[in-house]
C-alpha cells in the first residue's frame, strides 16, 4: 500500500527559550523530530562537500585538528557580519533542505503520519508557511539572558548580544499558530508541550493517542 506523505509541522523559538526541551518532550511521546541543527552538523561532517565549501570560503582556520568543522571558529567569523553570514547560509541551507526532504521521505516510507521540524531560524529563513501549524516557544528576554548565561558560561551582556542578533521573539510569536510561554518550571513546560502536540494533532487530523 502506498504510504501517504508525512505532515511536517514547525517548532522554533529563540536562544534559551526552551525550544530544545519541547522537542525533547515530543520525542519522549514517540513523535519523530527532524532537528535542523543536527542536519547542519551532518552536511558539514568530515569529508563532505559541504565542509570543503566552508573551508574554501573561510579558510583552514575553521578546521579542528581531527579534520572536523570548528563551529565556534565559524560563529566568530560570521557573528555581526551579514555578508559572511549570508555566504555561510548559502552553503548550508540548500544542503539542509535536501537532507530534510530525505529524512521526511524515510519517515513516509515507515508510514509515519506526523513529524516535527525543529529549527531556530525557521521564520528567518522564510519557510514558516511550509511547516504549519507553527509552534513558537517564547520567554521574556531577561529570562533568556539568565538561562543563556548560565548554560553557555557567558556574561549577561554576551548572552544579550547573541539574543538580539536574532529576530525578536515577538515577531515569531505573531506568525505562530501555537505559542508556548516558557516562564515556569520544566514540568510546566513539558505539560505545555503536551497540550501543543495534542492541538497540532487535532488540527491535522492525527490521533493524539499515537503519541502517548
Amino acid at each position: 500500500m502506498y504510504a501517504r506523505a508525512v505532515h511536517l509541522f514547525g517548532l522554533t523559538g529563540g536562544i534559551a527559550s526552551g525550544k530544545s526541551a519541547v522537542g525533547a518532550r515530543f520525542r519522549e511521546r514517540g513523535l519523530p523530530v527532524i532537528d535542523a541543527d543536527t542536519l547542519a552538523r551532518d552536511v558539514v561532517a568530515a569529508g563532505t562537500p559541504g565542509l570543503a565549501e566552508v573551508v574554501q570560503a573561510f579558510g583552514d582556520g575553521v578546521l579542528l585538528p581531527d579534520g572536523g568543522l570548528d563551529r565556534k571558529a565559524v560563529a566568530a567569523i560570521v557573528f555581526g557580519d551579514d555578508t559572511k553570514r549570508k555566504q555561510l547560509n548559502a552553503i548550508l541551507h540548500p544542503r539542509i533542505t535536501a537532507l530534510t526532504l530525505v529524512r521526511a521521505e524515510e519517515l513516509r516510507q515507515k508510514g509515519e503520519p506526523l513529524a516535527c521540524y525543529e529549527a531556530a531560524l525557521l521564520v528567518e529563513n522564510g519557510v514558516a508557511d511550509a511547516f504549519r501549524p507553527l509552534v513558537v516557544v517564547s520567554a521574556p528576554e531577561e529570562v533568556q539572558v539568565a538561562r543563556a548565561a548560565a548554560r553557555d558560561h557567558a556574561t549577561p551582556d554576551e548572552a544579550r548580544a547573541r539574543i538580539r542578533a536574532q529576530m525578536p521573539l515577538e515577531q515569531k510569536v505573531k506568525l505562530a499558530d501555537l505559542v508556548i510561554e516558557n516562564t515556569g518550571t520544566l514540568d510546566e513546560l513539558r505539560a505545555a508541550a503536551d497540550r501543543a502536540l495534542d492541538a497540532v494533532c487535532a488540527r491535522v487530523g492525527v490521533a493524539p493517542s499515537l503519541y502517548p
